[in-house]
């Protein structure tokens, strides 16, 4: 509202002539955010498929996945000491499982076995129906309507990106593909853990990140996981970094929750759900992948199941506004 004053007064003033900026509209700034935000999570698909064929090893990709926003954010987290120590250990648990390093490691393993495609539309396409499942288990309602059947389009999605690989037998992508699906659980259980804390989005990265580093510091250096950063090509060092450390772990979360206060979380969940596309296209000239049929079935059904199962109906959005009330 301030800027539209400004820029409808600046005529008036006589400043219309004397190089004033165009301002931008804060919907169009929020879009901007989420599309680089899509383009972040698109990423993130490409690279755990990247990493199979890279000179660093998983643990490697972790450290910089977690180190980096710690460097990056290390005075801000310290001023936020006092609230991350009160977050209770239920939601903390969620959150670090979640989205740490279990998930980061499932995630890495599940798209070395399979592709980018698979990872970019496994991983966020399954999180509504796990956050459905995690709803209905804690008595909050079985989902209807449109909701309903965009879980259905979903699961069907999935079943048409595997289905090939029963008859005849992949076990490695199938594997895989298990592997993705327990990462998507885990995403979910983040996606959850994240309601249940009162901090901001610097303090959430935090309260991720600092855990997660820990533990893979530890199991880096008794051996559990092996780590060959030192031995590790520059070029592939530099990629991940800007890719895990600075995108993922730092941006992504950073522009996603600027992108929902300027657009709102329904807006932001089915542009988000372009995500899978923009990987399947990303992956084509970066990886030379090129899309099966199978690929071609799935994701446009998993994309439009996202676009359903995140979207609320009228009735839905006033009864909550009255329990809010």
């Amino acid at each position: 509202m301030v800027a539209t004053d400004i820029v409808g007064a600046a005529p008036a003033a006589g400043a219309a002539g004397r190089g004033a900026r165009p301002r931008l509209s804060p919907q169009a700034v929020g879009m901007a955010a989420l599309l680089l935000t899509v383009s972040i999570w698109a990423a993130f698909a490409l690279s755990a498929r990247a990493l199979s064929t890279s000179t660093l090893l998983p643990a490697d990709a972790a450290l910089l996945r977690f180190g980096v926003p710690l460097v990056v954010l290390a005075p801000a987290l310290w001023r936020r000491r006092r609230a991350l120590a009160a977050v209770r250990p239920g939601p903390a648990a969620k959150i670090v499982c979640g989205a740490g390093v279990p998930f980061f490691l499932a995630a890495m393993y599940g798209g070395s076995l399979t592709s980018a495609a698979f990872v970019g539309a496994i991983v966020p396409g399954m999180v509504p129906l796990f956050v459905s499942a995690l709803m209905v288990a804690r008595g909050r309602g079985v989902p209807r309507g449109t909701q309903a059947a965009g879980l259905v389009l979903i699961a069907v999605g999935v079943l048409a990106l595997v289905w090939r690989y029963v008859v005849p037998f992949d076990g490695d992508v199938l594997l895989g593909s298990g592997t993705l699906l327990v990462a998507s659980g885990l995403w979910a259980l983040y996606t959850v853990g994240l309601r249940e804390v009162d901090l901001d989005p610097v303090g959430s990265i935090g309260l991720l990140c600092v855990p997660s580093f820990a533990v893979i510091a530890l199991l880096a250096s008794v051996g559990v996981l092996p780590s060959g950063l030192g031995d590790a090509a520059v070029a592939d060092i530099a990629l991940f970094l800007v890719v895990q450390g600075l995108g993922v772990g730092l941006c992504a979360g950073l522009l996603y929750a600027f992108a929902i206060r300027r657009l709102g979380a329904e807006r932001s969940s089915v542009v988000g759900s372009l995500s899978p596309v923009a990987v399947v296209l990303l992956a084509i000239p970066l990886l030379d992948e090129h899309p099966t049929v199978a690929v071609l079935a799935g994701v446009p059904l998993i994309t439009a199941g996202v676009v359903l199962a995140n979207r609320r109906s009228r009735v839905s959005r006033n009864a909550k506004d009255s329990l809010d009330a």
